[in-house]
């Protein structure tokens, strides 16, 4: 993906808040960062589960839409809103 078609944080907004993977598992979206390399815009947050890791997936990744065997839709969806936007 080239710069002009990667989404940044100016150009989408995310919620703060818990957000489903399609895959089942919850995770709480922290905030966006910036990839001191790149500049791409990538996804802060924690697991709801086991350690409770802190990851982070390029904002790009993490609201597409996926198509897999069983399943055609967002990888991740919101499912309880923050106060807060990003």
């Amino acid at each position: 993906m080239n710069e002009a078609n990667s989404p940044s944080k100016e150009t989408v907004s995310l919620e703060r808040g818990i957000y489903e993977h399609f895959k089942g598992n919850r995770y709480e979206v922290l905030d966006i960062a910036l990839c001191s390399e790149t500049e791409t815009s990538h996804v802060v947050y924690r697991a709801l589960y086991g350690a409770q890791k802190l990851w982070i997936r390029p904002l790009a990744m993490f609201i597409e839409q996926v198509e897999k065997e069983h399943y055609k839709g967002p990888r991740f969806r919101l499912v309880e809103a923050s106060d807060e936007n990003i």
